[in-house]
């Protein structure tokens, strides 16, 4: 018979007896150097991130779980015999899993088969479902973030720290890293140290250990300081609130454990980090008389960061703050957090600091849709109203100045972004059930992050182009792709160009493949030695004449331009191959006898094409041959669109782009033109014009053009084509 399936009460209780068992610390102290460490040689490598993927790696919770039950009762740090100390990690490596199963309802509790027939019953948007994911989501930001962006959050609260507290948030800061950099250099020495002991003597736990003595010494910073510091950060005795797995672990907010001689305890950094950002506005909010401001500076913060962080892809003067939204009668419609135009896009953004609450994480479905509804509908709401007054020429906007802002108002696609400023757990699965939204040709599905997303965003997409392309092709299949992280998502992004086929109904992406931009991450922001930029789409065709395309045509920033763009980034490999290959040659040909040369290429299933023009001719010659060139291809391929681009051969530029799009309708003129087309294959083939082997024989001064304008050549381009050619 199989073995009755226990409560996730009873397991916790029975984890909870284990974790207050005489020198269960040595336990702890062996899964954070386990599973909390990332080992490797000289540099480290996308292998050696991969070990924290590990399915029988604790994840920090977990461990934040145990560390919470241990401290109900005194520490006792005695070291027991290897053989009892292996008996706790083998029983709790047991119990954990039995109750990650227990969390996760049974059919009989998921199905409510008396209401089975109601068409609106969605199981996954339960509360009982959606625990699991909170839970055991893992972590939602990278240690680096939590310290960096503690300093921006609290800044303007400096004068209220100094005065309740005793110390500064960068002298915090400072203390936090110091704790931090001593623990790695103990965490090395106890590994070497462990080669010349007895296994009796094996414990990671010294390496955990430090005291204010150590960390002023470190860190040059006065002890008392140093010790206010610590002081504020440390558990607190009474730990009777910590009952379940949802409940309020205060070794979450205050993870530093107080031992007898002076001496302290941190298992985990990150914990520390987390609380360094999370649990000061506590402290600001328990003070009445203060808490008007730090709700206020709060607030700001999501604005402020998401502003910057936009700028260093955009540039200050595409990025714009508070924005106030009149109608013709002067009253006031909405207000735009951020907002950023780029040539007929635009990203409209709102930001909100709300959490999830204790009750919301036990499953509670009212709490939870409530919590939504306050950090991420009310969000939406607002961007997509905001986003159909900015459509609205007679609609002024009005920065926080009081100047009206003259932007160009004809956008083709607005992005409605909502943004949080804390740690929101299983925020894309909760988007996915939760968020009700509507879109319209103009306005798109909304991006739902929070601030540690978009600040990976902003540093690996650090272009306009690449940016926007990347976030039009996730909101386009929005529903389509399943993950835990949105990080995951981009991670695959950068290596692979995120693409969907629509034969596929639905794509899954593992937490594995996070583990380049972990790694890129960590180089970038903690000088880790490795590749900060994952091998992919940055990084392939670096420096090649595709790149160049890309880059010029960003500076250029016309809307015809940038879609050119956008549908460039989408291509395959094997499509930039060939284009890396032959427009060079047809840069050399047009050099050489001073002809326009030209590529085409065809993509029967997703209705276009383009065409790439290699002359140095006048625009006035240039820019209609194209057109006339792309406008015959369309039609002979009856496809929707069609893109064109000319480059300079002596100065090889972008000169200019056409981009047309119109759905096909049968022409008898153009029949006429097109009935002497060289025809185009299936999808990807090509017809390099320039390559041509068949002689070309000199045009009539009564035939038709060959720009193919339809006129005659007479009265169109005689003279000036036949440089050209």
């Amino acid at each position: 018979m199989p073995k009755e399936r226990r409560s996730e009460h009873e397991i916790f209780l029975e984890l909870a007896e284990l974790c207050i068992s005489p020198g269960y610390v040595h336990a702890i102290a062996y899964f954070c150097f386990r599973d909390n460490t990332i080992k490797y040689g000289e540099a480290m490598s996308v292998d050696d991130v991969l070990q924290q993927f590990s399915k029988d790696r604790l994840l920090r919770i977990e461990i934040s779980t145990l560390l919470g039950l241990a401290c109900k009762k005194r520490i006792n740090a005695e070291l027991p015999s290897p053989e009892v100390v292996q008996n706790y990690i083998d029983r709790t490596e047991t119990l954990l899993e039995e109750l990650h199963h227990s969390i996760m309802p049974s059919i009989d509790e998921a199905f409510d088969f008396e209401n089975l027939q109601d068409k609106n019953l969605d199981i996954f948007k339960s509360g009982a479902f959606l625990r699991e994911p909170i839970f055991y989501g893992g972590e939602g930001a990278y240690l680096f973030q939590y310290r960096d962006f503690s300093e921006v959050k609290y800044q303007k609260d400096d004068d209220w720290f100094i005065e309740n507290k005793g110390f500064t948030i960068k002298q915090a800061i400072a203390v936090a890293t110091t704790t931090q950099e001593l623990q790695d250099s103990k965490i090395n020495n106890t590994m070497f140290e462990l080669v010349d002991k007895a296994p009796n003597e094996w414990s990671f736990l010294p390496a955990f250990k430090f005291t204010v003595k150590e960390l002023s010494s470190a860190s040059q910073i006065e002890e008392e300081i140093v010790l206010k510091v610590i002081e504020s950060f440390v558990a607190p005795t009474d730990m009777s609130v910590f009952n379940s797995l949802d409940d309020y672990n205060p070794t979450n907010a205050y993870p530093i454990i107080e031992l007898s001689n002076n001496e302290y305890l941190l298992f985990q950094n990150y914990s520390l980090m987390q609380a360094l950002y999370e649990t000061p506005f506590f402290w600001l909010h328990d003070d009445e008389r203060y808490r008007p401001t730090a709700m206020e500076h709060r607030g700001k913060f999501a604005e402020t960061f998401s502003a910057d962080r936009l700028k260093l892809v955009f540039g200050e003067h595409r990025v714009f703050t508070n924005i106030n939204i009149y109608t013709s009668r002067k009253k006031w419609a909405g207000e735009i957090d951020v907002l950023v135009v780029f040539a007929n896009r635009a990203i409209v953004l709102q930001a909100k600091s709300k959490k999830l609450t204790i009750a919301a994480r036990k499953g509670n479905d009212s709490h939870l849709q409530n919590d939504f509804k306050k950090a991420v509908q009310s969000a939406y709401d607002q961007a997509y109203l905001c986003a159909t007054l900015l459509t609205n020429k007679n609609h002024k906007l009005i920065d926080e100045n009081g100047n009206e802002l003259n932007i160009h108002r004809e956008f083709k696609e607005i992005y409605p972004f909502c943004v949080v400023s804390e740690h929101y757990p299983a925020l894309a699965t909760q988007a996915r059930q939760f968020l009700k939204y509507k879109t319209t040709n103009c306005i798109k599905p909304p991006f739902v992050m929070d601030v540690f997303m978009l600040d990976v965003m902003t540093e690996m997409l650090q272009s306009p182009l690449h940016f926007l392309s990347y976030i039009n092709r996730r909101t386009s299949y929005g529903e389509k792709i399943y993950s835990t992280h949105e990080l995951t998502i981009l991670s695959h992004h950068l290596k692979r160009n995120l693409w969907m086929d629509n034969e596929y109904s639905g794509m899954y992406f593992e937490d594995d493949l996070c583990a380049d931009l972990d790694l890129a991450m960590l180089t970038r922001r903690e000088g880790v030695p490795g590749i900060d930029t994952p091998e992919g789409i940055l990084t392939k065709y670096r420096g090649t004449v595709y790149d160049q395309i890309v880059k010029e045509i960003e500076t250029l920033e016309h809307d015809q331009t940038v879609d050119l763009g956008f549908f460039l980034l989408t291509l395959s490999g094997k499509t930039v191959d060939t284009i890396n290959a032959i427009v060079p040659k047809l840069i050399k040909r047009s050099k050489e006898d001073g002809k326009n040369h030209d590529l085409t290429l065809s993509f029967e299933e997703m209705g276009t094409g383009l065409a790439i023009h290699c002359n140095d001719d006048h625009p006035s010659i240039s820019m209609p041959r194209l057109r006339n060139h792309c406008e015959q291809r369309k039609y002979t391929q009856k496809a929707t669109s069609w893109f064109g681009i000319c480059i300079g051969a002596f100065f090889p530029k972008v000169k200019f782009g056409v981009n047309l799009e119109h759905e096909w309708a049968q022409s008898q003129r153009m029949d006429e033109l097109v009935k002497n087309l060289p025809k185009v294959g299936s999808r990807g083939d090509i017809i390099d014009f320039g390559t041509r082997t068949t002689k070309q024989r000199k045009t009539g001064r009564n035939e038709k053009c060959p720009c193919g304008s339809g006129k005659k050549y007479k009265n169109c381009c005689l003279g000036n084509y036949e440089l050209a050619r």
